[in-house]
């Protein structure tokens, strides 16, 4: 089911485990030329070249393009009791953790008379993109409006694809607990886009007209300033192209899951959760470090049952025996901690003796899950974190989505005449070591164009 990669008696260094450890194959570089014509189609011919690509992409042209409240309302009205109170604990969790983030101002007096403030401030609009291909995910709308909204975000615009086997009302809309969960939020600003296209409708922004009641308007979907949210490599790709004229949270890539076990790890628990990650995506990445070859064996025999009963069995089957996905041999825990270190896995499990103690020692993760009752699928939907994770090894530089994605630091400097006279000697200096004697002469300008002593 999965390859055993044996690093028993190894010098485990970064340069070695870098190469040796598995990844996915997500070439976006590639991608970025496909994905070219479709952003510039949208820069130029705006709301009608979106209804063609969704239906090109989609299968299905949207009755328009921002979704309408009376069927966000309508996706609201007919959830499932059982699902909407899932929701709302969920929504619940994500306030409570993601409230505990905000950042307040802090000023410090560097001398008398000088101050330097660090301010926190919203982005003033941003776009959140939830996909809507092999899966849905609900959770992804919480994942990304709860931290933007207790930023202080002012305007929020979400967009998922049309889906072509919506029926009623919700015909080429997004899927109706997409919006429904929108609606829950308090989002009324949806979009049926989805793909390279929609980054691109966030970037460039488009008039789309409408008629409601006989009567024709004009509706605006304005520019955003980020762009947040997890995607396939055609969104990824369009990330890429247009970062620099909108910011964007991360170039998310398959899926990965990394579990650090040893031999009181349950490995029926352990093959359980291997699989969740799995039916993500064929590219979904599953990682096995172990220093027991029993637990190795008894996981590979819970697996031989686990994914045949599986409802995704045929897409679990090809994530486990990809290039991606693999059983770690290691000689103890702390050659398994080189190794997970060196992954920097989206989601890393630790289910080993004294589990928080091994955690500890994680340097690199987007996550990590602690013990064997914390598996990554509470993360995913109910723990209060977020699901919104670093991929791709981006871990060991890069967070995973928070209140602070949403939050740039300004510096706010104020400084009076005697504070400025004090320091004038030594901003004259060393503008003369770079040979910029002009900024030395903007200072020396305030004091008749001597240097203060």
């Amino acid at each position: 089911m999965m390859s055993r990669l044996d690093l028993r008696g190894r010098t485990l260094d970064v340069r070695f485990l870098r190469g040796a450890l598995p990844r996915a194959e997500f070439d976006v570089t590639a991608a970025l030329e496909q994905v070219r014509p479709i952003c510039e189609d949208v820069r130029h011919r705006g709301a009608q070249a979106l209804l063609e690509l969704g239906e090109r992409f989609d299968g299905v042209r949207p009755p328009r393009l921002r979704v309408p409240a009376d069927v966000l309302q309508a996706a609201l009205d007919q959830l499932d009791p059982d699902l909407l109170a899932a929701l709302e604990e969920s929504i619940r969790r994500a306030r409570l953790v993601h409230s505990d983030q905000r950042r307040t101002d802090t000023t410090t007096q560097v001398v008398p008379g000088g101050t330097v403030t660090e301010r926190w401030v919203p982005v003033d609009r941003v776009g959140l993109y939830v996909p809507g291909g092999i899966a849905v995910y609900p959770s992804s709308v919480i994942m990304n409006v709860v931290p933007a909204q207790i930023a202080g975000v002012a305007s929020l615009a979400v967009t998922s694809p049309p889906q072509r086997e919506n029926t009623g009302v919700f015909t080429g809309y997004p899927n109706p607990t997409i919006l429904a969960t929108c609606a829950l939020l308090g989002v009324d600003e949806v979009y049926a886009v989805g793909g390279a296209q929609a980054v691109a409708m966030f970037a460039y922004g488009f008039d789309e007209q409408v008629v409601e009641g006989g009567v024709t308007q004009t509706l605006t979907c304005e520019p955003v300033s980020l762009v947040t949210g997890p995607g396939n490599i055609w969104v990824v790709a369009a990330k890429r192209l247009l970062k620099g004229l909108i910011g964007i949270d991360a170039e998310a890539g398959p899926t990965e899951i990394a579990i650090l076990a040893d031999d009181s790890a349950d490995p029926d628990h352990v093959a359980a959760d291997l699989v969740s990650q799995a039916e993500h995506d064929p590219l979904a990445a599953a990682v096995l470090v172990t220093d027991s070859e029993q637990l190795v064996d008894d996981t590979l025999a819970a697996l031989a049952l686990r994914v045949p009963a599986t409802k995704h069995s045929e897409r679990v089957t090809v994530a486990l025996t990809g290039t991606q996905s693999r059983v770690v041999l290691v000689d103890d825990l702390a050659a398994g901690l080189a190794v997970v270190n060196a992954y920097a896995a989206e989601h890393l499990e630790i289910q080993t003796r004294d589990a928080a103690a091994v955690a500890a020692r994680v340097r690199n993760a987007g996550a990590v899950f602690v013990g064997p009752h914390s598996p990554v699928s509470l993360g995913d939907y109910a723990a209060g974190s977020n699901h919104v994770l670093p991929t791709a090894g981006c871990a060991c530089h890069s967070s995973g989505l928070s209140v602070q994605s949403f939050l740039r630091g300004i510096h706010v400097v104020d400084y009076d005449e005697a504070a400025l006279r004090d320091i004038a000697r030594h901003v004259v200096t060393l503008a003369q070591s770079e040979d910029l004697p002009g900024h030395g002469e903007a200072v020396t300008a305030r004091f008749g164009d001597e240097v203060p002593r």
